[in-house]
């Protein structure tokens, strides 16, 4: 059976990670639903254990943020706070803080993957209006999208796994996570206009041309209230998943409008992929293998609690760009108890997997967005994004980690 799971979970996660081979063209949700079914077909599990190997919390969880967020993006919400932004940078290093600033703030408060959906386009359009270069600004809104994610608990899904895995409340969370969010997003500008410095200055700039997106003002409204809702209830009830899917039903009844138009917008292939990751990792668990995998790292992996942040962190950087991030949380999230401070742990867990998001441009969902979004009308380099990525991720990864250690 061992053998019978690996060999499923090896080709799964070639398939997750290879998404350029010519060999095939599954995408990452048919491979994890692929990984799934094969578990079952070869015995590793049962169907009544595959069913039961999905956590459903995580998955509601997904799914009620993912339905505010639809309506949000009705509302032209997040296109209208874009066109501000970017309409009021007096000069290129100012555009710089704004477009840094406010992805990493709005990405700690939805999904960061739909930050960077919503403000590319736009941000190209400015861009082509000026003579700046945009490749340092596109790098910026991938790569502090990134780290404004780590924050709190629903602005990755990583860290929705480590949310409904670690019962860590919220504000607990958020509190943790929040300095070193901030001080990375502060030394990521800085990266980018060091190693961009001829490109980024202080000369005032032409205000670009835009044409005023729409705002539905009501819906934005009753959405942003909603919202907020949900954030008391994360804070009160500690029930992520609840709070989530009853204030995106919430926002389906009072929004009047047909729910078929926001339904259209929630990103049902992530919910399968995560599904099929569910059954993989419960196969490969079945089978003794996560038990394998941590009797043969832990000797690496330090003997105190310092030196067990250090150490896992740096790990967790580098098999989270092996296998992704989201993965690597779903195999990791069973040793965090046998380490001897798990809390601590679950924080490092959370800032190393989602950190290593900048390392390479197939770190993240989000780098993939901006730069297949902006293919068309510039190109981001494999260099110019490895310079900043490795620079970025080894001073917020050592940031982290020298703050959860003090």
């Amino acid at each position: 059976m061992l053998i019978k799971s690996l060999l499923i979970f090896i080709l799964t996660y070639i398939i997750i990670s290879a998404q350029k081979m010519k060999w095939h063209r599954l995408d990452r949700p048919s491979g994890a639903l692929l990984g799934a079914v094969l578990m079952v077909l070869a015995g590793v599990l049962t169907l009544d254990e595959a069913y039961r190997a999905v956590d459903f919390n995580t998955i509601l969880l997904l799914m009620g943020m993912m339905i505010v967020v639809a309506y949000l993006k009705t509302a032209n919400c997040f296109t209208y706070l874009s066109y501000l932004l970017i309409t009021h940078a007096r000069n290129p290093f100012l555009l710089l803080c704004f477009v840094s600033f406010s992805s990493g703030i709005l990405s700690a408060l939805f999904v960061n993957d739909t930050i960077c959906l919503m403000f590319t386009p736009l941000l190209i359009l400015a861009l082509s209006q000026t003579r700046l270069n945009p490749v340092p600004f596109l790098i910026a809104l991938a790569t502090s999208s990134n780290i404004g994610s780590v924050v709190t608990l629903t602005g990755n899904p990583q860290n929705m796994l480590i949310g409904v895995f670690s019962k860590i409340p919220y504000v607990d969370f958020t509190l943790r996570l929040l300095p070193i969010g901030l001080l990375s997003l502060v030394a990521n500008v800085f990266v980018i206009y060091v190693l961009f410095r001829n490109d980024i200055t202080f000369k005032k700039m032409e205000t670009p041309a835009l044409a005023k997106p729409a705002l539905d003002m009501r819906l934005t409204v009753k959405s942003l209230v909603v919202l907020f809702f949900i954030f008391l209830g994360f804070i009160f009830s500690g029930n992520l998943p609840l709070s989530a899917i009853t204030g995106g039903l919430a926002l389906i009844i009072i929004s009047g409008t047909k729910p078929q138009h926001a339904l259209e917008k929630v990103d049902w292939t992530l919910l399968l992929f995560f599904s099929g990751l569910f059954i993989v990792v419960g196969g490969v668990n079945k089978a003794g293998f996560l038990t394998l995998a941590h009797n043969a790292v832990e000797p690496y992996l330090g003997n105190t609690a310092s030196s067990q942040i250090i150490h896992f962190s740096v790990f967790s950087v580098i098999a989270s760009n092996l296998v992704s991030n989201v993965p690597f949380v779903l195999l990791s999230a069973a040793w965090m108890d046998k380490f001897i401070e798990p809390k601590t742990m679950w924080y490092a867990l959370a800032m190393s997997s989602t950190f290593a998001g900048n390392l390479t441009i197939m770190g993240s969902v989000a780098n993939m967005i901006v730069l297949e979004l902006s293919k068309g009308h510039v190109h981001v380099g494999f260099w110019d994004f490895f310079k900043v990525g490795v620079t970025t991720t080894f001073i917020s990864t050592i940031i982290g980690i020298s703050m959860l250690v003090l």
